[in-house]
């Protein structure tokens, strides 16, 4: 990433790393009372020989960003596993630009939760995205991770 680059306003570094997101970053998030998101500059690793993000990416963040955004709705949450995943790709994102994943739940039950995702190139709508969650809770006694 281009060190000159300025991240929006409302966007720090992301603090959940994982050996699938490690090559990505540095990654961002940012959060309101009911959303969460994701962002990054996108480079050489997140693109296709076209130059294009490859949809794989997209779809590897917006299920993080949504399962993120219901665990933070939830109580004692354990856990989620995703059950279900779909996402319609309506445009490009290219190497260079600012990618944001805003993902938000929609429905939240006992045992599923149920969100959707929006993600946009320099704020232009690329793709969107659905998940369902299966929420495993904690017992009382153990501290919160998801």
């Amino acid at each position: 990433m281009d060190s000159n680059k300025a991240v929006p306003a409302g966007f720090s570094r992301h603090d959940r790393r994982s050996g699938l997101t490690d090559p990505w970053e540095p990654l961002f998030a940012a959060t309101t009372d009911r959303t969460f998101s994701l962002g990054l500059y996108t480079d050489t690793p997140h693109v296709n020989s076209r130059g294009f993000v490859h949809g794989g990416l997209f779809s590897a963040l917006a299920d993080n960003a949504m399962g993120l955004s219901c665990a933070r709705q939830i109580d004692n949450v354990g856990g989620l596993v995703t059950v279900n995943l779909s996402i319609d790709y309506l445009g490009t994102a290219r190497k260079g630009e600012w990618l944001e994943i805003r993902a938000e739940p929609t429905r939240i039950g006992q045992s599923l939760c149920f969100a959707e995702a929006r993600i946009l190139s320099h704020g232009k709508l690329c793709a969107t995205a659905k998940a369902v969650f299966k929420v495993s809770l904690l017992n009382s006694n153990k501290e919160k991770r998801v």
